[in-house]
């Protein structure tokens, strides 16, 4: 319930009020109303969600910043006596009742009537009168009212709303020649044949059905879903514009398909995402490309989004380097398939092979970014320190006490912290990292890697202590917490390897793509290593990109469940998925740096829906717990388009149980 409530509290700051709705009635109302309660139980995880949601009877529940928008417009306030037309699950009745006296909503559904009577009944608000007709006509018995406000979208208002309308009431509706071309216009009563028009700008709704709306009873089934803003429908144009900006890639086996990414290689960092964890045409891609960087323009380091201990140890076999005693199979918690897998191992086999007669200093190295292997980091600094620093070792096991109980079950110290005083924790990890690296010199002298490994371990100690604190106090700031640690890890790495290093960073898409310029940061107030590798490097860092409409993906339903191969749904209509697959073009390059297409790219600068799938896939709910909104050119340098994928192939192992890392998307 705490977690409800702090979403509620986040969607009203930052999906409502940074838009504009600054009515105190409207936010205080949104804040109390719970808006789980008024959406079918299995998408009450996207309640909170800067979408609208599918309800019974083929309808929706409408954004929540439209709701809120519509109610300021009507400027409801108590006392007043409210009519709505398109009642749905009743959420906006229920927002609208905790401001009026009284509110009648009509509902053309009987079934959802009787839904929304009854989620209102549950939370007592008992000033809400519901009844099924035909909204179009109003309810004129009840009438006059202060404020009517219409869900749906009607070719003009009808005449019998505008008679219930009290003298100075407000009408607030969609209104259009089309079912996709809608105005929101609000309507005052000044006279008794009176009326001043406001028009509050562009949307799209379902269409308003009865004897004064639309005559046609399938439209509900062909509309679009209710947005705040216009979303016009794919242009071919935009389409045939990709296509002619479009360079084809050849075959990932073929050596040029690496070589059209020179123009990328005097950055410092390449940033290469994917838009699954389980696609093998994008890992593929990725060490297509890593090995030309490597090969022909130095490239040293290869940093992936993966735990720094399992990564360490693919590290020391790349660069043949001696494992420690402690050592263990790396990848063997959930979900294995992401690491391990036919092409991951590919490319490391290479990757030794790369680097065998090569001088030490010379090999490249490979890293991982992410920080929850918790327990094998704690080990990690304790072996280094008892090698190098025995009486620091001693120290460090006495301060890294407090964390070694809930090493294997960090969420469990997460929970603790909320009541007891294991924050104290937080103290300890930071005076051994700090510790470690005032002694950087001394130690370096044993060997400068051998450090890096152990202060690399030693801040992932401090940043997971922080992270899983930050997991129970919202999911900005633990995001936040996790990104800044790769972007921190990623820096140490390129700073131990000198001045002149540099990397390829292997991550999802929702980390490599700049994140302000996504709902991400817009909304949720999230930042990524992509965002902050532009702001510390600017032109020296390159962000690619991603995507595919459709084929198949190695995932699961449910974290911890076990690995599926399932098909993909074709791109959605309003994506930039759509536009790709709609160009013809089945596998290419787009740059979309200014200065290259720039017709193409003032086009694709209006946001649109973008695929993220991750770990779990749940086709079931894509638009929601997949799709997310993008300014595609703002948020990579360039973006590689794969038509139709495979499923990664796992490599045999014995799992082994630990921590949910990425829950619960795994992105």
């Amino acid at each position: 319930m705490l977690e409800l409530a702090q979403a509620r509290e986040r969607m009203v700051e930052r999906q409502v009020a940074r838009r504009g709705v600054r009515d105190d009635y409207v936010l205080d109302a949104m804040r109390g109303v719970p808006r789980e309660v008024f959406v079918p139980e299995s998408l009450q995880e996207f309640a909170y969600d800067d979408a609208p949601l599918p309800i019974e009877a083929g309808q929706t529940i409408s954004q929540p910043y439209i709701v809120g928008l519509m109610i300021q417009a009507a400027g409801i306030r108590p006392g007043d006596r409210v009519l709505e037309i398109g009642a749905g699950s009743g959420y906006a009745a229920a927002v609208m009742s905790r401001i009026a006296d009284k509110v009648f909503a009509i509902e053309r559904h009987g079934d959802l009537t009787e839904l929304a009577r009854g989620r209102l009944q549950k939370l007592g608000y008992d000033n809400v009168e519901l009844r099924t007709g035909d909204g179009t006509r109003g309810w004129a018995e009840a009438g006059p009212f202060d404020a009517i406000l219409a869900a749906a979208g009607g070719p003009a208002i009808p005449q019998a709303l505008k008679d219930q309308l009290d003298l100075g009431g407000r009408l607030v509706m969609p209104v259009g020649p089309t079912q996709d071309e809608q105005r929101l216009v609000k309507v005052t009563r000044t006279g008794a044949n009176h009326f001043e028009e406001d028009d509050l700008g562009g949307v799209r709704f379902v269409p308003l059905i009865g004897e004064q709306g639309w005559p046609d009873a399938d439209a509900a089934r062909r509309a679009p879903e209710p947005r705040a803003f216009e979303e016009p429908p794919v242009e071919a144009s935009i389409a045939a514009l990709i296509r002619e900006a479009a360079e084809p890639l050849p075959d990932l086996d073929d050596a040029a398909f690496g070589a059209l990414f020179d123009r990328f290689a005097d950055a410092r960092v390449v940033l290469l995402g994917e838009a699954s964890h389980g696609t093998s045409e994008f890992y593929r891609a990725r060490a297509a490309i890593t090995r030309r960087l490597i090969e022909q323009h130095g490239f040293t380091i290869v940093a992936v989004e993966a735990d720094w201990p399992d990564a360490a140890s693919l590290d020391r076999y790349v660069r043949r380097r001696p494992s420690p005693k402690h050592a263990e199979p790396p990848f063997r918690r959930f979900p294995t398939w992401m690491w391990r897998n036919t092409d991951v191992e590919s490319f490391i086999e290479w990757l030794r092979g790369w680097n065998e007669d090569r001088p030490v200093e010379a090999r490249v190295s490979f890293h991982g970014l992410d920080l929850y292997n918790l327990s094998a980091s704690i080990q990690g600094v304790l072996d280094y320190l008892d090698r190098v620093d025995p009486e620091a070792g001693k120290v460090a096991r006495e301060r890294y006490g407090c964390l070694t109980p809930w090493a294997s079950e960090p969420q469990a110290y997460g929970r603790m912290v909320l009541t007891s005083g294991y924050s104290r924790c937080e103290r300890a990890v930071v005076t051994t990292l700090t510790d470690m690296l005032e002694k950087q010199l001394e130690y370096e002298v044993h060997d400068g890697d051998s450090f890096l490994d152990a202060s690399a371990n030693a801040r992932l100690v401090k940043n997971a202590e922080a992270y899983y604190r930050a997991v129970y106090y919202g999911a900005a700031e633990s995001w936040n917490r996790r990104d800044t640690h790769m972007f921190e890890t990623l820096c140490a790495v390129l700073e131990a390897r000198g001045p002149d290093a540099k990397a390829v960073v292997w991550a999802h898409n929702s980390h490599i793509g700049d994140a302000s310029r996504t709902e991400m940061g817009l909304v949720r107030e999230e930042l990524n290593i992509g965002q902050l590798c532009r702001e510390r490097f600017g032109r020296d860092a390159v962000l690619i990109g991603f995507g595919a409409h459709g084929g198949e993906v190695a995932c699961a339903s449910d974290w911890g469940a076990p690995m599926e191969v399932k098909r993909i749904n074709p791109s959605r209509p309003d994506s930039y998925e759509r536009l790709a697959h709609d160009s013809g073009v089945g596998r290419f390059l787009l740059d979309l740096r200014e200065g290259v297409h720039d017709p193409l790219r003032q086009r694709l600068l209006d946001p649109k829906l973008e695929r993220f799938i991750g770990v779990i896939y749940r086709p079931e709910t894509e638009r929601w717990s997949h799709y997310s909104g993008c300014s595609l050119p703002q948020q990579f340098d360039a973006w590689v388009w794969f038509d139709q994928t495979t499923a990664v192939t796992p490599l045999p192992t014995a799992r082994r149980e630990g921590v949910d890392d990425t829950w619960p998307f795994g992105l």
